[in-house]
């Protein structure tokens, strides 16, 4: 992702699913006028989910995620299946593709109750309309058998040489009104600042820092408080101190890394507001209530206790990565227990919860809206504690309370 582009986090998600040869890759080729996927006549060409990011008129930017097909077949086919539902947790649209030559099969309606059960905006597009001598059989299968409203199925032909460009045109409208309509804007900050404000924002440089650029959470903070026509000042954290002695005017907020928490805690006076990115996430993507309850959960676990800490993308490791090394060193130092951890990254998250005493999630920069706020969900209904890496910190290093202050105002 070039630094000028919409994060994919950002964008909406167009999940194509569908049995194996129902015509996913060349109804995906189709919209985006790209060779995207792969076409062929030999069964399960798509192996793994694939995303792209691109813009799609009229809906702008959008992540399109290809999936295996529904009825592949063995135990890497029931695998590949799993990974087809996962997708579900990060789509925002959901295409049903159906090959219109045959109708709705069982692993279509199984697909289709999920969807419901999980309140996607969704479209049936029945495939090889060319091939169909007749439609009438199919649509009154679909209405009558499986309670499905002819005004959320298309007929299309994407590889048809003929007819395509009106069917995809009418596609592609669909999907767009489907989308939901955009409510008043998410701020990651703006809401907490006035026009012509300061703000600090701490960013330590270390060797897990990209070379070259910002991290995801520090660019988009950067973006909203510029949207609010505030300024930002960026520093490292050994120069925090000499900066709000320079400033000439107190800054109405310092935002951290958290890894820096406690340095910058002790370098800002505690009547400048504090607070961390990762905080900041925590109640733009999910539910910083959830979070900070979960947080507390820290001083109850036990002895033979197991963690899962969960990334939600998947990166180079450094030899002292804060997922892997330093949340379980700082986490058992805490404690003083004998604890165990799991760790997932990407689209990894467990179906089964009950074996972890509580989850500890990363900011989720990587995650659309959806899929984290998912994966809050999974915990409460287990009953698992939740929280995320910055309010952990916060929480550890006793200023947590400090951190969310600005929040209760």
């Amino acid at each position: 992702m070039s630094l000028n582009s919409t994060p994919s986090s950002e964008r909406t998600h167009i999940g194509i699913f569908g049995k194996r040869n129902a015509g996913k890759s060349s109804l995906i080729n189709a919209m985006t006028g790209q060779s995207l996927a792969i076409v062929s006549d030999v069964k399960g060409t798509t192996t793994d989910p694939v995303l792209k990011s691109m813009e799609l008129l009229p809906l702008g930017p959008v992540v399109i995620i290809d999936t295996p097909g529904l009825d592949d077949e063995g135990a890497l086919g029931e695998l590949r299946i799993q990974k087809a539902y996962q997708m579900l947790n990060k789509t925002d649209i959901a295409v049903l593709v159906v090959d219109g030559t045959i109708g709705m099969t069982k692993e279509d309606v199984k697909i289709l109750e999920r969807i419901r059960a999980k309140e996607i905006p969704y479209l049936i597009v029945l495939n090889k309309a060319d091939l169909v001598k007749t439609q009438t059989p199919v649509l009154s299968q679909m209405q009558d058998e499986y309670q499905v409203d002819p005004a959320s199925v298309l007929w299309v032909s994407a590889a048809a040489p003929s007819g395509t460009a009106d069917d995809i045109y009418q596609l592609k409208e669909r999907i767009a009104a489907l989308a939901p309509a955009e409510g008043p804007a998410r701020p990651i900050v703006g809401d907490l600042i006035q026009p012509s404000d300061f703000v600090v924002l701490v960013v330590p440089i270390d060797k897990a820092a990209p070379k070259g650029r910002l991290i995801l959470p520090q660019q988009q903070t950067i973006r909203d408080i510029l949207d609010s026509d505030a300024v930002s000042v960026v520093v490292k954290e050994n120069e925090l101190k000499n900066v709000l002695q320079t400033l000439g005017r107190k800054p109405s907020l310092v935002i951290t890394d958290s890894q820096a928490f406690a340095k910058v805690s002790a370098d800002t006076p505690t009547d400048i507001p504090l607070t961390s990115f990762s905080i900041l996430f925590a109640r733009y993507k999910g539910n910083l209530d959830t979070l900070v309850n979960g947080a507390r959960m820290l001083d109850r676990l036990q002895d033979g206790d197991t963690i899962l800490i969960s990334e939600g993308c998947t990166h180079h490791r450094q030899c002292d990565d804060i997922g892997t090394v330093k949340l379980p060193r700082w986490i058992r130092a805490h404690t003083g227990k004998q604890l165990n951890f799991e760790f997932t990254s990407g689209t990894e998250f467990p179906a089964a919860l009950d074996r972890f005493r509580m989850i500890i999630h990363c900011g989720g920069c990587m995650l659309n809206e959806r899929e984290m706020k998912y994966r809050i969900r999974c915990a409460e209904d287990a009953q698992i504690p939740i929280t995320n890496y910055g309010t952990a910190i916060a929480y550890m290093q006793g200023i947590l309370e400090r951190s969310i202050q600005i929040f209760q105002r």
